[in-house]
């Protein structure tokens, strides 16, 4: 069957040219082959669009009718090679971006600005919210990248991904007066009386998990979500907690990080998650993401 698209094009030719030979001569294709295209578009519009004429051919009442709309086909579809054109080469588009919390406070917006200094024209949305929430999202075709913590005793949803970006240590958080704020390692059994800051009763749902796994119960003071005010109640002096060193560029100046031993808190992996097949520009993204990945893991210094 005719390219119906194609045969719009052939059509608005002939109607410009005022023949099937000089629109074949424009077209480059050979008369005998316009002629059957436009035979197959009348066949399919059940009317005659052109009257053949000794010298060439003009429009019918059907054909004059048929114009303008051949106009807005050949429009937007113009308009849609130009937009998947913008898509291949980076120069428009979406990119829906998905990201647990801490990374969003340095690997997520390092890697951003630079892909928005090399590609401005892409957009960029983005969301935030647990690992488990974007590993949905990205399986059911809702995001295009995410970046994860995935559970490791578990096989990423069926249409997903995942990419390696970095391992991340663990470190407590301490106020400037702790005893052991001068340290720059520590074990969890130094710790096991001090009070914890933590942002589940259920200790399996947080750092702790592998901790808690070998044996480790600490003794929780508050429950507290947001980084921000975990940080300040480790400054008043409220308790300790456990910090990713991703969020370590959160922390305030009357706070200390030490380095907690991985036998006792494992480093996390950190992946990113894309379809099977990226787009084009998540495949970029992705590229950005473990160069950022590179640099934050040889210039941390924990």
């Amino acid at each position: 069957m005719p390219n119906p698209h194609g045969l719009y094009e052939v059509f608005l030719s002939v109607a410009r040219a005022g023949s099937f030979t000089a629109a074949a001569r424009v077209l480059g294709y050979t008369q005998s082959a316009v002629s059957r295209q436009i035979q197959s578009l009348e066949d399919e519009v059940g009317a005659e669009l052109f009257e053949r004429l000794p010298r060439g051919v003009r429009l019918s009442e059907a054909g004059r009718v048929l114009v303008p709309h051949a106009e807005a086909v050949r429009d937007r579809l113009a308009a849609a090679r130009a937009e998947l054109e913008a898509l291949r080469s980076l120069d428009g588009g979406l990119l829906r971006l998905g990201s647990f919390s801490s990374a969003t406070a340095a690997l997520v917006p390092r890697a951003q600005a630079v892909f928005r200094e090399r590609h401005p024209r892409v957009a960029v949305s983005r969301t935030e919210g647990p690992s488990v929430k974007h590993l949905r999202l990205m399986a059911a075709g809702e995001e295009d990248l995410a970046v994860v913590s995935p559970p490791q005793d578990a096989p990423p949803p069926p249409g997903v991904t995942l990419h390696h970006l970095l391992d991340e240590p663990m470190l407590v958080a301490l106020g400037q007066g702790h005893p052991y704020a001068g340290r720059r390692a520590m074990r969890l059994a130094e710790l096991a009386d001090e009070e914890w800051i933590v942002s589940s009763e259920r200790l399996e749902d947080t750092l702790f998990r592998p901790a808690v796994a070998s044996g480790f119960r600490p003794r929780t003071a508050l429950l507290v979500h947001d980084w921000i005010a975990k940080f300040g109640a480790v400054a008043a002096g409220l308790g300790v907690t456990l910090v990713p060193a991703l969020a370590a560029a959160s922390v305030r100046p009357d706070v200390v990080l030490v380095t907690i031993h991985p036998e006792d808190v494992p480093y996390r992996p950190i992946c990113a998650a894309t379809p099977p097949a990226p787009t084009v520009a998540a495949a970029a993204f992705l590229t950005v993401l473990r160069e950022t990945a590179q640099e934050l893991t040889d210039s941390t210094p924990y």
